[in-house]
């Protein structure tokens, strides 16, 4: 077997990799105040693109600008205090910062794993050249496979599909020629009336050849504001299949079985009522504000907004008393998820997992198999 079909054998991407994090669970259900594992944020609010599918524009918060400084300063303070890996993906387009390439460094060089998730427009060779060695993953939001459903879908010229097909040959070939342990990936958030690009997209993937290509649900908001029709996904798993069987030794194309199948009937099923994961698994906006998930960073639910990183350290904000009360609110009687939260989030896989190990239906012990990868990322 050749060590790129071993490092696809190694992949987790639709599950969750929390219990090699055992200790922390420990940790968590001893009441010690635990550092998030993992940290998904982005640099910055604004987006060159404007995608149909986009949960951000229910996020909307107060906006302030999140500097070289202040990105510098939460990085050190994350290694402090125990965060093992920031994705840069969340509610902006982080690659559009000034401070991204310094950013995605600082963390590298501060022994944090570092991820990116971005349409990929600007990260034209140049930049990837500098960016690639300090990357854990690379995944680039691609939500169609033909140049005009591409426009149409992702709110964005027909030649930004040229331009990031070239950036993705790039990110290829620059991970080949320095033997790079980066992991590069396309996904597609499949909005049910966009069907007709599952095949072209699984094609275009075994073309450019990334590692993977994900195709995943649409998560809606608590008001189903985006209009998803959870019942139409169960008609394309037929078609689903058959982009999956497009995968080969050194490409996997990917389906998000897990969720989709969760909503067959046109309703998320959650075994769950307390969210227990946010602690684990926190979110940032790219305003700076820290909340526990991005739900809740719109402006109408201030009450769950924590502190902002432009105005105050990440470890002062974390020690808070207030975050602790955030976040036992969220682990209390007086939520339910099942009735407050919106479907498929971040943290859901996390959750059902913790659910289950307080539970006593399927502890989580740290396992005996070999490691995956992306580990830092739950």
């Amino acid at each position: 077997m050749s060590s790129l079909a071993e490092e696809h054998q190694k992949l987790i991407l639709d599950g969750t990799k929390i219990a090699w994090h055992s200790e922390r669970v420990k940790a968590w259900e001893r009441g010690e105040r635990i550092a998030p594992i993992t940290i998904d944020m982005a640099l910055t609010r604004a987006c060159n693109y404007s995608c149909g599918f986009c949960y951000a524009m229910f996020q909307e918060n107060s906006r302030k600008i999140i500097t070289k400084k202040v990105i510098f300063d939460f990085l050190e303070d994350c290694a402090e205090i125990g965060v093992k890996g920031i994705s840069f993906v969340s509610d902006g387009e982080s690659t559009i910062s000034p401070a991204f390439i310094d950013a995605c460094k600082k963390g590298n060089e501060l022994g944090l794993s570092m991820a990116v998730g971005s349409n990929a427009f600007v990260l034209t060779e140049n930049r990837l050249e500098e960016v690639l060695p300090h990357l854990t993953y690379l995944r680039v939001n691609f939500s169609a496979g033909e140049r005009k459903r591409y426009a149409e879908i992702m709110g964005c010229k027909e030649s930004s599909f040229d331009r990031v097909c070239e950036n993705i040959e790039a990110m290829v070939k620059i991970k080949k020629r320095d033997n790079l342990k980066v992991t590069i990936g396309m996904q597609m958030v499949l909005m049910p009336q966009d069907s007709d690009q599952i095949m072209p997209l699984a094609r275009l993937g075994k073309k450019l050849r990334p590692d993977y290509a994900i195709i995943k649900h649409c998560s809606d908001n608590e008001d189903g504001k985006l209009g998803v029709d959870y019942k139409e996904y169960e008609k394309l798993f037929d078609l689903l299949k058959q982009a999956e069987n497009l995968s080969d030794d050194t490409y996997k194309c990917v389906i998000k079985w897990s969720k989709l199948k969760e909503n067959e009937g046109g309703g998320q099923i959650r075994s769950y009522q307390r969210c227990l994961g946010a602690p684990f698994l926190l979110q940032l906006s790219g305003s700076g504000l820290v909340a526990p998930c991005g739900m809740l960073f719109n402006e109408k639910y201030k009450k769950f907004h924590i502190g902002n990183i432009v105005e105050k350290r990440f470890k002062e904000i974390w020690k808070s008393d207030h975050y602790w009360e955030v976040m036992n609110y969220l682990a209390s009687p007086d939520f339910n998820a099942q009735k407050m939260c919106g479907t498929l989030c971040l943290q859901h896989k996390v959750n059902e997992a913790l659910d289950a190990h307080l539970k006593g239906n399927a502890k989580i012990e740290k396992p005996t198999k070999k490691k995956p990868q992306h580990i830092n990322f739950i």
